[in-house]
């Protein structure tokens, strides 16, 4: 009897273990990660009811946008670059709702727009709103909104588009890059495309360039630009896009793309590609097949099911056997964004708005990735493409130094937490470190990474409410921990 009850116990307990695990890897990919002591609440739930709840979150968004007003105007008003990232930076560590800004940063790297030509944060701040409003809905009204938002306006010449001199520039990158990839369409159709967007253009250009040009309204910021509709600007005359005719207009085309096979494809290959598992960049995808095309035609179903709801989308994807696969766990690396904000949820640091957190965007800069400012229309490439010998060093200083700082008060929360359970166990070195591992989220990792962080804890004993020194023993593990490799990875 007691034999059948230990049994019991113990099949209880890798039960708890294997949904621990899947709930954590969910928190890494949905969001930005999770800690233990956040772990129990959401374990009260079942699985889908979590996913049901990111996907609709029932708490409305902790972000106090009077508070970044009152105290930083330069991330308020983002009149730079700067102050633009800082304020995306500062949503993403404190949203209750993290699938929210995780979308941001899927929408942002496909639709890629940079600083680097529109030269005013604003209008970058709007576009990542309208992502954080509309990227988890129809891929239809997120399309109509793109084609008339300002920063993408700029950033593809669509402002140079007239009825009579069309620019292909934004006609070219919706249908390559924005929605059905190579291969799926011909030049005639990227004319059409731009000839039926001609007269979206912006109402205010040349005042907005002037003031932009002497900052004469500084220290409030830049004013944005706003979209205008020139009906005397836009080629009416009939057109012929993707086998289709019609006296076509931006809403007519981007309803014929949104049909297409092509396009069901494309989307679910860079949910795919976000969420599970590293595919190649997108310019090779005409010639290389996905590593999981069973996974990419039930994306697709989900796509034309549900009327084109990206919400839908990923909703299936989280509860999909190809997510939750245990093979899937720690297998993407972390962008320099998902790292620094893992990281600053972790330490506590920005419970309220501060300025130091314009230092924490410049060194995701240093990573690799500034926001609002990709190095081509094609966005960031992923995967191993973040890892170069500078960004590498940048990324292990970062994270060490962050979370052996035990002046932050997340990390002293979290030291405390790791002596408490460590009192309640048999003090051994392994028992140790795997504590360690579970407080930063179930973080699994190699033998012989753990061998090795096993090594260094007999080296410096393991910590106990009785030693001296406790915090500096725990906070030097845990430093060692952030930089493993699995801690990179997501």
């Amino acid at each position: 009897m007691e034999s059948e009850k230990e049994n019991d116990v113990q099949e209880c307990y890798f039960m708890n273990s294997d949904r621990t695990a899947l709930i954590s890897h969910l928190m890494r990919r949905a969001g930005f990660g999770v800690k233990k002591s956040d772990l129990g609440n959401l374990m009260e739930s079942s699985y889908e009811e979590i996913v049901d709840n990111l996907i609709e979150p029932k708490m409305s968004d902790s972000v106090d946008d009077a508070l970044v007003r009152r105290y930083h105007p330069d991330q308020s008003t983002s009149h730079d670059m700067s102050g633009a990232g800082s304020y995306w930076l500062y949503r993403m560590v404190s949203s209750r709702n993290p699938l929210r800004e995780k979308i941001v940063l899927f929408w942002h790297n496909i639709f890629a727009t940079g600083y680097a030509k529109v030269t005013n944060g604003k209008p970058f701040t709007d576009q990542a709103r309208m992502f954080r409003n509309y990227g988890l809905g129809r891929l239809d009204e997120l399309l109509l909104r793109l084609s008339k938002d300002p920063a993408m306006i700029i950033w593809l010449d669509n402002i140079d588009n007239h009825s009579n001199e069309i620019n292909e520039n934004y006609g070219r990158e919706l249908l390559e890059l924005f929605s059905m990839g190579v291969g799926n369409y011909s030049e005639d159709d990227i004319k059409e495309c731009a000839r039926s967007f001609t007269g979206w253009t912006l109402a205010n250009p040349d005042y907005i360039k002037q003031l932009a040009q002497r900052n004469s309204i500084m220290p409030y910021g830049k004013l944005a630009w706003r979209y205008e509709y020139d009906a005397n600007d836009h080629d009416s005359s009939e057109k012929t896009f993707l086998g289709e005719k019609g006296n076509f207009n931006g809403e007519d085309i981007i309803k014929i793309i949104c049909e297409q096979p092509a396009t069901a494809r494309f989307i679910s290959r860079h949910l795919y590609h976000f969420f599970v598992a590293d595919e190649p960049p997108v310019t090779q995808w005409p010639y290389i097949n996905p590593q999981d095309q069973e996974a990419i035609k039930e994306l697709e179903k989900v796509y034309f099911q549900s009327d084109h709801n990206i919400g839908s989308m990923v909703k299936h994807l989280f509860n999909a056997d190809f997510f939750k696969s245990e093979q899937c766990y720690n297998m993407k690396l972390k962008s320099p964004a998902e790292l620094v904000t893992g990281i600053l949820k972790i330490t506590e640091e920005f419970t309220a708005p501060g300025i130091e957190i314009s230092a924490r965007n410049s060194q995701m800069g240093f990573m690799g990735q500034t926001l609002f400012n990709p190095p081509s229309v094609e966005g960031w490439h992923q995967g191993t493409e973040w890892i170069e010998t500078g960004s590498l060093t940048e990324r292990i200083n970062f994270a060490s130094g962050q979370i052996g700082d035990v002046e932050k008060p997340g990390i002293k929360k979290l030291v405390s937490d790791v002596i408490n359970d460590l009192n309640d166990q048999s003090p051994t070195s392994e028992n140790y470190v795997d504590t360690c591992l579970d407080h930063l989220g179930g973080l699994q990792v190699s033998s012989a990474i753990k061998s090795s962080l096993i090594e260094f804890a007999d080296h410096t004993g393991v910590a106990t409410s009785e030693d001296g020194g406790t915090e500096q023993k725990v906070t030097s593990l845990l430093a060692l921990v952030a930089a493993t490799p699995e801690f990179q990875r997501t």
